[in-house]
């Protein structure tokens, strides 16, 4: 029988994290001695691999007990388990998707920056100066019914100057 401490330098795992997935009840071979404290055996330990391999793909807490739950029912729901990870699979490609979406918007901004640390392209980063710039982009800071508005604003500014 293992400790926790025991437990998470064989499993790579913290303490901490041996605890929580013991109290979130994804390691139901755990047993406690005769002072409550959490004691593992060797089915344990294998648990305990099987929800770090669990995490490390990304899976969240309640899809892991769904799986630990049907582990525990048998072979039975090894249908179930397929389709578990097979959503999975799919939420994780999404993810990468928009992952991928957040690494080209970035690859945008850092040629940006670039271009205006080499003195190539005004800074039109700071939306604190942006009604300062807004003529250069507008079709982008503003929506068309902003547009509008704003250009409204304008046309009576200059009205009103007009008049005096």
């Amino acid at each position: 029988m293992y400790t926790v401490k025991e437990a998470a330098q064989i499993t790579g795992l913290t303490e901490h994290a041996v605890r929580f997935y013991t109290d979130k009840g994804l390691i139901p071979s755990v047993q406690r001695n005769q002072n409550n404290i959490r004691m593992f055996d060797e089915e344990s330990i294998n648990w305990l691999h099987g929800v770090k391999c669990l995490k490390q793909s990304g899976m969240p807490i309640g899809i892991i007990k769904m799986y630990v739950d049907f582990c525990l029912e048998g072979d039975s729901t090894i249908p179930q388990r397929y389709t578990l990870m097979m959503e999975h699979k799919k939420a994780a490609l999404v993810k990468l998707e928009e992952a991928k979406q957040h690494v080209a918007h970035l690859e945008q901004k850092t040629a940006l920056y670039q271009a205006i640390l080499e003195h190539r392209s005004p800074d039109t980063t700071n939306p604190g100066n942006w009604d300062k710039i807004q003529h250069m982009h507008s079709d982008v800071f503003y929506s068309p019914s902003v547009r509008k508005a704003r250009d409204l604003r304008e046309t009576q500014l200059l009205e009103e100057n007009t008049l005096f």
